[in-house]
């Protein structure tokens, strides 16, 4: 609405900038009083001549005269401000001139120039959701200090974190090294190795072999005394804020269920974890997956060294949650 906002000569009844201190039309002074109809009329309207505004021959403009004129245009007709692409005067009714009706803003700078994807932050830390970075280059390092894209007050990232970069056509994201990881959302059933780690909620998981098989005798040939233990197949570790080992759970079929209750591992306080969120299963000597079991906020699996992107594909680097959205 700001256009609409000036102050009107006294003596011609043109329109100016809220800030002027004298007429663009007539010149003359803003702060005089308003002089009488006769004084009006003689100063402003000489005989045989009629209000007109001047423009360059032409057409001739220079592209900030074309911005500042859409901005700011006035009817030649009643001097009434007009609002920006309006092809007539709102108060009575004349065309405006085709050089300033169609003028359009152009934005600048390269970051406005389309690219083959876009990063959108969709949770941080630092109360910037929704900023866009957009993916137009063949290298774009992610990071805290050393990169393209920064979050400079996310401890949790490295210096260099990730690079996403292009590959046979395709957007792929690369972990540069960096100590905490890329996590990706897993879509249905993804495999699993031992040693992989993966998020659910606001939990951290590692998969690991089943703990070696400790019961037999001493030297002497005496047993410990003890609970019986039970064969397992593999071991699910909770893992802690500096690498400690937090809740084990050793299977004792061939999958464990983690979620918020009736699970096998359960995390009733974590607010970002489902009922049942996440399954890890045993498939073959040696070989597991992950399924995500329809989980509001999603199971995001450590990649190792690098893996393509789709469009929709979710991703946490250190504690930014980012969407990759294709472009072209």
């Amino acid at each position: 609405m700001e256009e609409y906002v000036g102050i009107v000569c006294g003596l011609c009844d043109a329109f100016n900038p809220m800030r002027a201190t004298q007429c663009m039309r007539c010149e003359a002074l803003l702060e005089d009083p308003e002089p009488s109809i006769e004084d009006r009329d003689a100063e402003s309207y000489p005989e045989d001549t009629e209000p007109t505004v001047e423009w360059p021959e032409g057409g001739a403009f220079t592209e900030e005269d074309m911005m500042d004129q859409q901005r700011n245009f006035v009817c030649e007709e009643c001097f009434s401000p007009i609002p920006p692409a309006s092809r007539f005067c709102g108060v009575c009714g004349s065309e405006s001139p085709d050089i300033v009706w169609k003028q359009q803003t152009d934005f600048f700078g390269s970051m406005q120039i389309p690219g083959r994807a876009r990063l959108i932050l969709i949770r941080g830390d630092q109360g910037v959701e929704g900023l866009s970075f957009l993916l137009q280059g063949e290298d774009h390092f992610a990071g805290r200090q050393d990169a393209q894209i920064l979050f400079p007050e996310d401890v949790w990232l490295s210096p260099r974190h990730a690079n996403f970069f292009a590959k046979d056509g395709r957007l792929s994201v690369r972990d540069e090294a960096s100590a905490n990881g890329v996590f990706v959302r897993v879509r249905g059933t993804v495999p699993l190795q031992l040693g992989d780690t993966f998020l659910c909620g606001e939990q951290m998981f590692r998969i690991d072999a089943a703990p070696e098989d400790t019961s037999g005798p001493s030297p002497d040939q005496t047993y410990f005394y003890s609970s019986p233990r039970r064969p397992s197949a593999f071991r699910v570790t909770q893992v802690l804020i500096g690498g400690a080992r937090g809740m084990l759970h050793c299977a004792r079929d061939t999958s464990v269920v983690i979620g918020r209750e009736e699970s096998d591992m359960n995390f009733p306080v974590d607010v970002f974890m489902s009922g049942q969120h996440a399954r890890v299963e045993m498939t073959g000597p040696n070989q597991f997956q992950l399924t995500d079991l329809s989980s509001r906020n999603g199971t995001f699996l450590r990649i190792r060294d690098e893996r393509p992107l789709d469009h929709g594909d979710y991703l946490f680097l250190g504690r930014q949650l980012l969407r990759v959205e294709m472009t072209a």
